[in-house]
Order: C-alpha cells, then sequence, then structure tokens
C-alpha cells in the first residue's frame, strides 16, 4: 500500500518526506511528527510518501519500484531533500540518492542538525559534535564518488598508497577522540556540581519527557523563574536546575531536563550521556506527558525506553499529564489517571492541579526519606538544624543525656548522625 501526496510551494529547503511503517495506524503520527522535525530545522515539507510494509528494503529502503515512483515526486515538487523517517544504512542512503538524483538524510541527520541549532553551551557543541561525528564516520565512502591511489615511485612502487577516503577517516576519528578529551574535562566539572548538590538540604527532582510535554514551563511554574520555552521540539538542550520553595518552609531541586523522542538516535544518547544521567542522579522523576496529544501512550513509552537505556527505569517516577484542560475526552483522562500509579493531571500553563500534584511529590519525596533514633549531644545542636534542614523531624525529647531525635531523613544527612544511634525504646 503507497500513499503519495504533494503541494506546490517554493523555498529554498523544500523536502519530500518518505515513510515505512507496518501500521496504518502510526502513519499520521509518525509523518506529523517528522512534518514537525523538519519545520524546526528550518525545512518546507512539499511532500509525503508512504509505504506500509513489514520491514524497509535492504537496498532502497522502499524498494526499486517505489523508489521509481519517489523519483518522480521529487522532479513534481522540485524537492531539494528527500527526508526518511528512519535511520539509513550507507548502503541505503547511497542507493537511494543515486536513484532520486537528489540529497538524502535520515532520521538521525535531521535530529542531529536540530541539536547543533540549539546548542548553546560549550558541553552541548561538543556533545553534538561528537554525535555527528560519530554517525558520519562510517558513511565517510558515500561522499566520494571515486578515487584513486597512489601509484608506485621510488620507494613505494608497488605500494597501495593512502587515499583520501582514509585520510579523512584518519582525520575524523583523532578529532573523535579529541572531542571526547574535552568532554570528559565537562564531565567531570558537572559531577563536581552534581556532588555537590548533594550535598545541599534538598532533595532532587527530574522533570523527563517527551519533546514539547510542557517541562520546562512546568518548571517555569514551579520556580517563578523564566527558562526559555518553545512550542518547537528540543527548544531546551541543557539542564536547567531551580531551587523550589513549598509552602511548609521545605525545598528541592528541580531540573529540566533534554526532551526524548520516538527513536531517539544512539548516537545522541551516547554523546548526551552526561546530560542525560541528571535523570539517574535525582530522587525521583516527574514524568511530564502531553495528554492532549492523539498519541500520547506511543511517546511514553519511548521515554520508558530510553529511561532503561540509561539505567533509570528503577527510579520512582511520577506521571504528569499535562495540558489536561485541552483534552476533549476528559472522561478517557481520567481512566488514564486511575490506571496509572502515582500519577496527576495539570496544566503547567495556567495552573491547573499544580498544587496537588507538588503535594504528591512531596509525599514521594518523603517516602525515601531514611528513619532515624538519635541521641545528640548538647554541643551538636548543629546537627539538630541539620535535621530540619533535610528531612522531618517527628519528635524531640529533652534529657540529661542529650536530645532525642525521631525524624526522617535524606540518606546524605543519615549517614552524617549515624553515629549517634541508639536503639528505639521496647
Amino acid at each position: 500500500m503507497t500513499k503519495n501526496s504533494y503541494t506546490d510551494n517554493t523555498s529554498v529547503e523544500k523536502a519530500l518526506l518518505v515513510s515505512v511503517e507496518p501500521d496504518d495506524e502510526i502513519r499520521p503520527y509518525a509523518i506529523e511528527e517528522l512534518k514537525d522535525l523538519v519545520s524546526t530545522a528550518g525545512g518546507l515539507v512539499v511532500g509525503e510518501f508512504y509505504q506500509r510494509r513489514r520491514r524497509p528494503d535492504a537496498a532502497y529502503y522502499i524498494g526499486p519500484g517505489k523508489t521509481e515512483e519517489l523519483f518522480a515526486g521529487v522532479q513534481d515538487t522540485g524537492a531539494d531533500l528527500v527526508v526518511v523517517d528512519s535511520e539509513l544504512s550507507p548502503v541505503q542512503a547511497r542507493n537511494l540518492e543515486e536513484a532520486v538524483k537528489c540529497r538524502v538524510i535520515d532520521r538521525t541527520q535531521l535530529i542531529l542538525d536540530i541539536f547543533a541549532q540549539r546548542a548553546h553551551t560549550r558541553e552541548g557543541k561538543l556533545q553534538v559534535s561528537l554525535a555527528q561525528l560519530t554517525y558520519l564516520l562510517p558513511r565517510l565512502g558515500n561522499l566520494y564518488t571515486k578515487f584513486e591511489r597512489q601509484q608506485g615511485g621510488i620507494g613505494v612502487r608497488g605500494g597501495q598508497g593512502e587515499t583520501k577516503l582514509e585520510t579523512d577517516r584518519r582525520k575524523v576519528r583523532d578529532t573523535i577522540s579529541d572531542l571526547e578529551a574535552q568532554l570528559v574535562e565537562v564531565r567531570s566539572t558537572r559531577q563536581n556540581q552534581r556532588a555537590h548538590r548533594r550535598q545541599l538540604p534538598f532533595p532532587s527532582v527530574a522533570l523527563v519527557g517527551y519533546t514539547s510535554a510542557g517541562k520546562s514551563t512546568l518548571l517555569n511554574r514551579l520556580s517563578g523563574s523564566e527558562v526559555f520555552t518553545d512550542a518547537k521540539l528540543f527548544a531546551t538542550l541543557d539542564p536547567t536546575t531551580r531551587r523550589v520553595s513549598l509552602e511548609d518552609g521545605w525545598s528541592i531541586l528541580v531540573t529540566d531536563t533534554v526532551g526524548f523522542v520516538r527513536n531517539l538516535p544512539t548516537h545522541l544518547v551516547a554523546a548526551f550521556r552526561a546530560t542525560l544521567e541528571e535523570t539517574v542522579e535525582a530522587d525521583l522523576l516527574v514524568h511530564v506527558v502531553d495528554a492532549a496529544h492523539p498519541h500520547y501512550e506511543t511517546q511514553m513509552q519511548a521515554v520508558m525506553d530510553v529511561l532503561d537505556e540509561l539505567g533509570a527505569s528503577d527510579k520512582p517516577v511520577m506521571t504528569v499529564f499535562n495540558k489536561a484542560d485541552a483534552v476533549k475526552d476528559q472522561f478517557a483522562l481520567r481512566v488514564a489517571l486511575a490506571d496509572t500509579a502515582d500519577s496527576a493531571s495539570i496544566s503547567a500553563l495556567t495552573g491547573y492541579g499544580v498544587d496537588e500534584m507538588t503535594q504528591q511529590m512531596v509525599r514521594m519525596l518523603e517516602e525515601q526519606l531514611v528513619p532515624v533514633h538519635i541521641c545528640l549531644p548538647y554541643n551538636r545542636t548543629d546537627l539538630l538544624a541539620r535535621c530540619y534542614e533535610y528531612g522531618r523531624v517527628n519528635h524531640l525529647e529533652y534529657s540529661e543525656a542529650g536530645i532525642t531525635v525521631d525524624a526522617r531523613l535524606t540518606h546524605y544527612a543519615a549517614g552524617h548522625v549515624a553515629k549517634f544511634t541508639i536503639a528505639p525504646a521496647v
């Protein structure tokens, strides 16, 4: 089954989209997301080409017969490039580009281009460059249509010499090594920052979710800050941490992380691992879901897949169904809330449900506190202050022996007072 649709338009970067899906139900969502990605990258979609098949063709991705139809579509629309909603093998990319006489990029290249546009910090730029070169290295051969090896000469007669391709491969490998070395320094700085935050008397929360789910808007709502937000995909790449003060005087650290996407390129997951590890270090993950999206379940699964790849799937997770005010089927939303443990519905934009969400978030954080029963000497009242800062004090009793404290503390604080532990009264 094949569907083609073309739109007449003029632009410098005109894109013809190509998608192969085994399921007709996922096709509209896949194409719509690819359109959004192209738009975010600055391109203009002039046509769509869809084929239903169980698996892509090994040589052309869409098969030689359908490739001829794609070539006709390129001619009809005047497309500057073909964008494929999958990661192409070097063979597929070369064959398809030669067949359609047009530049061909795949989903990975498209996302890498967007990340390159959105990266502003040194760490972000290094990570994007590393991901781009890692993707490029096995595909360098496609950039050369032909080359000749050096021939003969005194001292090298009969040897093969070194090709331009081999030289460039060596240069790319050297650049990758250099970028990795620079990232080691940057990651060391980030690890020091995380270690410093762990010493602060605040539990940490990481906002995770599909791109454009509303994480940055929620961070702004909670903290009163003005983190950049945008309706386009991947509006923010660099993690932002803000202190959020709660009504009872307790505070938490909330970090907005990079948004995920379906089929997130493995190169990006690897390159951005240091940034994404903010999720692994957090005490609680708040999974922000765009509840108004028709395929939010698919987006939720994509997020969980990335968390699993990062080794963060065993973290406590609170699911927040955002944009609840824009959900047309409120009954379906209530069913989703009932079926999802530790969940809440909110509108980060208007503030609806945010107070209730925060209370539930605090309850989940408190469940992770460690119960302690200690007797502090009177010359260590500084530790009593720490008990209030780093947790919840349930009971105090003053005696000649010292100050008996029943409390629930963070793991960090509990370790500092462990030597004053006493057996609870029977």
